[in-house]
This record gives C-alpha cells, sequence and structure tokens, in this order.
C-alpha cells in the first residue's frame, strides 16, 4: 500500500444536501415513459434534460444487471444536448427520475452512450444496482442483437446499422494535467520499447482541465447531477477522472454508473469539479473539460456498477517532491500518490514535467540530480534510500534521469507489505553536454604506466601479487585523465576477463529484487553515472570482483573489455617483464 501524508482538503466545508433517493424498479417502466436527467454543463449547477423509455436489454451490462435504453434527443438546436450532438463523457453517473427529480423516485445512472458515435441515446445502471458491488467484471461493449437494433433504430434517430455497434462505457474524461501531449506520447512509446510495465496511463488524454484552489467547487456541490471527480493523483500531475453524482446519502456519495478503473476496494480521491464547457467531437462521443477542486472524501469502492465514497477521510498518500534550478529558475512542485501502481508514472511524470516549466525548453545539459526515497519496509521498519547521481543529455536533460526515478519507486511500491511515503527530487541544471569516455587501459610494470593491448597478452597478472591498473578516460576536448584500479591476485588465481565500463552504461537490476533490503542492496552497489565499474572475473580468485571508482569531473561513457592471464613463479616473472611496452 501507499501511505504517507494525505492530500490537503482547503477550507472547512460544509457536508453536501443528502437526497437518498428511492431506487424504481426498471422493471415497472414502459416504451414511452417520460424521465428526467440531471447533468452539469457548466459551472457546478444541475440542468434538466428530458427523455423517453426505448427498452431494455436484459442482461445489457453483466449477468443479471439490465440496461435501460432512454432517448434524450432535444428538437431545440440551441439545447445543451443538440449543440454537444449527444450524451458525453462526464455524464457517467448523471441521475434519471421518473417524474420531478425533486420526489426522488431515482431509476439509474446514465452510463454507456452508442459506440458509433455521438449519439443522445444512453444506457442507463439501474440504482438499485449501484449499492450492489457485483464481481463480474465491467463491459465495455454491450451488444446489441438484429431485433434489438431494429426497435432502437424505430424509436430513435439512429440507423441500424449504428445501432448494432452496441453501446459502450462513456469515456470518463479521465486525463492528466501538468505534462504536455507530445511529452505523454513520447513517454508511452519509450515505455513500450524499454517493456516499462509501470507506465499505465496508455489511454490518458493531457490536458482536458486541470486542478482548481477549492474557490469555485466545494463539497457542497457534490449532489446530485452535480460533478465529481475520482483522482489516482493530485497535485503538479493530476490523473484523474469527471463524472457525475448519482446520489447522496448519509455521507456517502454514489456515482459514475460504470467503474472508474474496476479496483475493487480502493482509495481514490474524491473531488468536486468545476466544468468549464462541453466540447462537441464529430468522430466519437462529445466531453466535458472541467478543473477539479482538492479532495473532501475518499472513494472506498470502485464497482461494475459505479463508485461509492465517503466525505471527510481523505485518502492515503505517497508525496512527490520536485525542486529544479537552472541558472536563475527554480521552481517547487509536488503531487500526492493514492494508488501504488500509480506512484512509479507519477514519480516519472513529476520529474519531468517539473524540469519543463523550468527548462522551459526541450535543452542538452547536465544535472545534479538528488533522489531520495523513504517509507516502512515489508518488516514494518523504516528505510531510506540514497540515488542521488550525475546525469547528461546533449539533447533533452530533462529525459536523462526520468527513467531511473521511475525503476526506483516502480520496485519499490511492488513489494507486498511494503509502504512508499515520499520521493523528493532535487535538481540542479547546467548547460554542459560534455562526457568522459573509456578508452583504454595501463597497468603498472616496473614503475611505468604500459598500455594494455588485447592484440598481445592483455593484462598479465601474476599470483599472489598486486595488480595496478588505471582507465584512461577521454574528454570530448581531446584531454586524457586516469582512473586507478589496484587488487591483490590469489595465490591459485586462475586467467579470466576484465571488464572497465563508465557508470552511465553500468545497468542496475532492479526488475529482480523481491525485499526492500535487495533494492537498497542494489542501489548501494552500483556505480554513480560519474564513476568508473571495474569488473574483474578469474578463476579461483575468490568470485567476481565489482569495484566502482571515486567520481569522477563528469559523467563516464563507454567499455572497454581486457583478457587476463595470471602468471606464477620465475616463469612467471619473466612474462611480466617480457610484457614491458605491450
Amino acid at each position: 500500500m501507499i501511505s504517507g501524508l494525505a492530500l490537503s482538503s482547503g477550507p472547512a466545508q460544509s457536508a453536501p444536501a443528502n437526497d437518498c433517493a428511492a431506487p424504481v424498479d426498471v422493471s415497472t417502466l414502459a416504451e414511452g415513459d417520460t424521465l428526467t436527467a440531471l447533468s452539469v454543463v457548466k459551472g457546478t449547477t444541475p440542468q434538466e434534460f428530458t427523455g423517453t423509455v426505448v427498452g431494455t436489454i436484459d442482461d445489457g451490462i453483466a449477468v443479471g444487471l439490465d440496461m435501460l435504453v432512454v432517448d434524450f434527443e432535444d428538437p431545440d438546436a440551441s439545447s445543451a444536448m443538440s449543440k454537444a450532438g449527444g450524451i458525453w463523457q462526464g455524464m457517467s453517473g448523471s441521475p434519471v427520475y421518473v417524474g420531478d427529480p425533486a420526489d426522488g423516485n431515482l431509476v439509474g445512472a446514465i452510463a454507456y452512450g452508442l459506440s458509433w458515435g455521438p449519439s443522445p441515446v444512453a444506457g442507463v445502471t439501474p440504482f438499485s444496482e449501484m449499492d450492489d458491488y457485483l464481481d463480474a467484471q465491467a463491459p465495455r461493449r454491450v451488444r446489441v442483437d438484429g431485433t434489438q437494433a431494429r426497435d432502437i433504430a424505430r424509436e430513435t434517430g439512429s440507423t441500424r446499422a449504428q445501432v448494432q455497434e452496441g453501446f459502450s462505457q462513456l469515456r470518463l474524461p479521465v486525463g492528466v494535467s501538468g505534462i504536455s501531449g507530445s511529452r505523454l506520447q513520447q513517454a508511452r512509446e519509450a515505455a513500450a520499447e524499454r517493456d516499462a510495465r509501470y507506465f499505465r496511463g496508455g489511454d490518458m488524454t493531457a490536458v482536458r482541465g486541470g486542478r482548481d484552489d477549492a474557490s469555485r467547487a466545494t463539497a457542497d456541490d457534490l449532489v446530485a447531477g452535480g460533478n465529481m471527480g475520482a483522482s489516482f493523483s493530485y497535485g503538479d500531475i493530476t490523473y484523474a477522472g469527471v463524472g457525475t453524482v448519482t446520489s447522496v446519502c448519509g455521507g456517502q456519495v454514489v456515482g459514475f454508473g460504470h467503474p472508474m478503473g474496476f479496483l475493487g476496494a480502493t482509495s481514490l480521491g474524491l473531488h468536486p469539479a468545476d466544468a468549464l464547457f462541453v466540447q462537441p467531437e464529430s468522430l466519437g462521443a462529445p466531453f466535458k473539460v472541467a478543473n477539479i477542486s482538492p479532495a473532501v472524501g475518499t472513494v472506498t469502492d470502485d464497482r461494475l456498477a459505479g463508485i461509492t465514497g465517503v466525505l471527510g477521510p481523505l485518502p492515503e498518500a505517497m508525496t512527490v517532491t520536485s525542486d529544479v534550478q537552472y541558472g536563475l529558475r527554480e521552481r517547487a512542485g509536488s503531487t500526492d500518490v493514492h494508488v501504488p501502481e500509480w506512484a512509479a508514472e507519477v514519480a516519472f511524470s513529476q520529474h519531468l514535467a517539473n524540469h519543463d516549466r523550468v527548462l522551459d525548453g526541450i535543452v542538452g545539459g547536465t544535472s545534479a540530480m538528488g533522489i531520495v526515497v523513504q517509507g516502512t519496509d515489508e518488516d514494518g521498519a523504516p528505510f531510506s534510500i540514497d540515488a542521488s547521481d550525475l546525469f547528461v543529455d546533449d539533447r533533452d536533460v530533462a529525459w536523462a534521469a526520468a527513467w531511473d526515478i521511475g525503476d526506483l519507486v516502480w520496485a519499490l511500491s511492488r513489494i507486498s507489505d511494503a509502504s512508499v511515503d515520499s520521493v523528493d527530487l532535487d535538481s540542479v541544471v547546467t548547460d554542459e553536454t560534455g562526457t568522459l569516455r573509456v578508452v583504454g587501459l595501463e597497468q603498472r610494470l616496473d614503475r611505468e604506466w604500459t598500455k594494455v593491448s588485447n592484440r598481445r597478452q592483455g593484462v598479465v597478472a601474476q599470483a599472489g601479487k598486486v595488480l595496478r591498473l588505471r582507465a584512461v578516460l577521454r574528454a570530448e576536448d581531446d584531454t586524457l585523465s586516469h582512473v586507478p584500479f589496484r587488487t591483490r591476485i590469489a595465490d591459485r588465481a586462475r586467467s579470466g576477463y576484465l571488464s572497465v565500463t563508465g557508470g552511465a552504461w553500468a545497468w542496475t537490476n532492479l526488475y529482480r529484487a523481491k525485499t526492500v533490503a535487495k533494492v537498497v542492496e542494489a542501489v548501494e552497489a552500483a556505480p554513480r553515472n560519474d564513476e568508473v565499474l571495474f569488473e574483474l572475473r578469474l578463476r579461483r580468485n575468490g568470485g567476481r570482483l565489482e569495484q566502482p571508482t571515486a567520481p569522477q569531473s563528469g559523467v563516464v561513457e563507454g567499455r572497454k573489455g581486457f583478457f587476463v592471464q595470471v602468471v606464477s613463479g620465475r616463469r612467471g616473472q619473466r612474462s611480466m617483464e617480457d610484457c614491458r611496452g605491450c
């Protein structure tokens, strides 16, 4: 689970008025009956929409869960429904009543629309089922047979072919604010190439709204037909969806009419929201654009027939903070994450978005990056991991550290019974893009440094003696520097192999870590990007030796490999003498 600081809920607010509506038995409705729905078009105040019953699709939503079909076509060309072209994303959960909504005879919630495109024909989830949390998977599409398609087409303005494409869940206007659409697409493509399974925002859009400071929407606006937001994260990076409240009763809010993510028991943020406008869409469903205010409660259940939340208690959260400095520009930002599966992606996005805001462009450079993650391990003991490092990219410095951050948070958040409380990121960016590269190796022989070449003998090490080497690094201005390495060779050692790798080219495998201790061990053993890793593999030498060096003046790239010939006795001494100059 994720634990830690909770969301700020803004100023104290009174609870919204209860409606505690009584469910209507859908089977008592007949074709042509008039119904009234409530939903918000702009702002926070619901308005009424009138529809007529078309019929019922038996088992249309799930086994034993029927779908009521209602036509909300409005002949008035100036009406919100006509302007939008039909049902819109964000109407999910809009309550549908028999008679005056004030009487509280609640039929259900608008939750589905025709799959082919904009249409006033809606699929309604019965309210009698919205508190009964079924275990079956929510359908993404409801099939309509030929007879049903003919009947629906006859009663509505849709063609039979259009109706036969079936009903699909009204997509919530679920999006991410704080990161641009181009950056989001870049991340999706890179995640697919890297097989980064934690990148979950696959079909989300940036941006269909944002977050508010609670000045325009409050808990009082969580009323039947009012806007309702549910969030995986909230802050600089807000992953959230906006739908509609179906009913409020006894401090509980029910809405959407279909799942948010079908998470079952959960702890999403529960938010009021302010609608800006409804955007028409000729190729798909229109969608609502809204600003989401701070959380005023917790979504506790994400089920087949809708979501349920509790007003008051706020969800626990992992907090991601980011401070970026670039010359005279600096910004600190933060995001709270409510669901562990989203922790890695949000940390990744928080880092990237704050750099984009401060750098104000895709630029190359070097980032001195502080990465500190704190939490509690699977045994309840606190842990703290410092993965601070130096990163460079000649085109996009913001991108350089993003995957290291995501990989680390993902490795920790997937460990059962462990929790991540905070991820603190601190970056100082400069325009320097130069790197060092491993270009060779020298061996100390008879008080002289001699170049090592695999074309001759490679490294010649004497059993029982100290092996003295140094890596040769070349900067972009062709100046050379050296990094020393020394180790004693065992008396019984046999020949093997030595690799010399720049830290930026070394691989830290966090994907196999099953405990927090293993993650900590992997991070501590890994070389920094500005270090050089010597890896010596000799038989009978006590196992593989991996030794990172002290940090260098910049990020080190490149890799070189060398044969190591182990010699002993007088013959070995002659071989060492023969190797001078090799």
